[in-house]
């Protein structure tokens, strides 16, 4: 059997993980390389995300309290 070699273009698999100033790419579990960010490079998030030390924050609304109906249920999914 004889192999040949393609390419692939796996641009839209790429997943970005921001890492103490980097930009670490990823395919699935494999990395694929970095981008370094200058210093003092910005961020253009959405309203409800904020960075803070070089980790990235979501604002969610969450119930204050616990209900007591939704904590004591069965393995089965019956409260």
């Amino acid at each position: 059997m004889t192999l040949e070699q393609r390419k692939l273009d796996v641009t839209d698999r790429i997943v970005g993980k921001l890492n103490n100033g980097e930009i670490q790419l990823y395919l699935e579990d494999e990395k694929v390389g970095t981008i370094t960010l200058p210093q003092g490079s910005t961020f253009q998030l959405e309203h409800h995300f904020e960075t803070n030390q070089q980790r990235i924050f979501q604002h969610v609304s969450v119930p204050a309290k616990s209900e007591p109906r939704y904590t004591d249920c069965d393995e089965g999914g019956w409260c």
